[in-house]
């Protein structure tokens, strides 16, 4: 199947071209760039040298959509719907990295994001992409809302919990969660540049993090009014996220990481380790490591993902498998 790529230039983008050049069922076709084109890929990473030399192209969406059958949109929130929107009527495989999808109530989406949404009657055909937790709706639809990196990490081991009631209903639920500063792009801003992140640790967004709406949105379908205290933090690293996260439980420690087991038995992707999870071990992968402790009435969970991968283009990529009913890890092992 011929794919594209809207926005290939940046982290999740390059990702997207190392996966697909592997990949036996899918065959790039059209790369786009507003800030590079008429340039090779391979110019702007020259790692790509001979692995992908095609030239980008503007995002004009009349032409680009004839080159392609399936879209990956590595575009910003807020302006990604319009393309998602076009390409959708199209009639493409739409499978959105931005947040312009993921929570279908259009007043809540409005709030974070600060903009009219202008595709709101797909919010209800789009399907989140948690692979493993809504496999059977992406087998069924052609548009998918990619899932958000920190509430990949944080949504998955919590997801099954809250599901089978688990987690006390007065329990807060407390997300300390730690991102390396591939997460903010590749654009370069004064908080991210080596100087400024290096040698520091820092919270950022506190009660404010527009994923924490996404992260109580999808959580509260497993457990009604579900909300999570969530804090990210920026590490000096390129890519990866560590999430530790607590809550009273009145369940043993086996019963919770055998909910948890039997939630994803059979996913070649989630691993529930016996050690503590570390962002080197999932690091250019598309795994997330779980782990579970238990002491007295309270549980920490500790989680790792690549953030760029399994929080981004790898999870794309696996959701593009499940719709096609192909094996879930083609490309991405």
């Amino acid at each position: 199947m011929r794919a594209g790529i809207i926005g290939a230039t940046g982290y999740t983008g390059v990702e997207l071209v190392k996966i697909i050049a592997r990949h036996s069922h899918l065959e790039l076709s059209v790369i786009t760039s507003e800030s590079y084109a008429g340039k090779p890929f391979s110019e702007i990473y020259p790692l790509m040298q001979g692995v992908c030399d095609m030239i980008l192209v503007e995002n004009d969406l009349e032409e680009v959509s004839k080159k392609a059958d399936v879209f990956f949109l590595c575009l910003p929130h807020k302006t990604a719907m319009e393309s998602a929107k076009f390409l959708y009527e199209k009639g493409k495989i739409v499978i959105d990295l931005s947040a312009d999808f993921r929570i279908k109530d259009k007043n809540i989406y409005e709030e974070v994001y600060g903009t009219a949404h202008i595709a709101s009657h797909l919010l209800e055909k789009a399907v989140y992409g948690q692979a493993e937790i809504y496999t059977k709706e992406i087998q069924k639809t052609s548009l998918i809302a990619g899932a958000g990196c920190y509430p990949t990490s944080i949504i998955t081991p919590l997801y099954p919990l809250l599901e089978s009631g688990l987690i006390d209903d007065n329990s807060f639920i407390i997300a300390d969660s730690k991102s390396g500063v591939s997460g903010a792009g590749r654009k370069p801003s004064l908080t991210n540049i080596f100087c400024e992140a290096n040698e520091d640790l820092k919270p950022y967004g506190i009660f404010s993090h527009r994923h924490n709406s996404e992260i109580d949105f999808i959580l509260s379908e497993a457990q009604k009014n579900t909300h999570v205290i969530f804090t990210p933090h920026l590490l000096p690293v390129n890519r990866g996220i560590l999430s530790t996260i607590y809550f009273k439980t009145k369940a043993g420690k086996d019963e919770l990481e055998n909910t948890i087991k039997e939630k994803y038995k059979g996913r070649y992707f989630v691993r529930i380790k016996n050690t503590i999870p570390a962002i080197r071990y999932v690091a250019n992968t598309n795994f997330i490591d779980i782990a579970v402790y238990k002491k007295d009435d309270t549980a920490i969970i500790v989680s790792a993902i690549d953030n760029l991968l399994k929080g981004a283009s790898g999870q794309a990529v696996q959701c593009f498998n499940i719709m096609q009913n192909i094996e879930e890890t083609t490309g991405l092992i």
